[in-house]
């Protein structure tokens, strides 16, 4: 059985992380680290959050 959705809180902080298949971490190319952060830019303007800290 699928889980419940979240319910989401306005005010309210959310630590956010990824990982990648295995539990393996894939963001080590360069270019794969700023397609991952572009679409957190883009999230950012489209819902307005603010995001406190990116990874470089």
């Amino acid at each position: 059985m699928p889980r419940q959705p979240r319910q989401i809180q306005p005010g309210y902080c959310y630590h956010i992380t990824t990982r990648c298949n295995n539990r393996e971490f894939y963001l080590n190319r360069r270019e794969c680290r700023e397609v991952f952060l572009f679409a957190i830019k883009k999230a950012v303007l489209k819902f307005k959050f603010k995001l406190y800290a990116e990874w470089h």
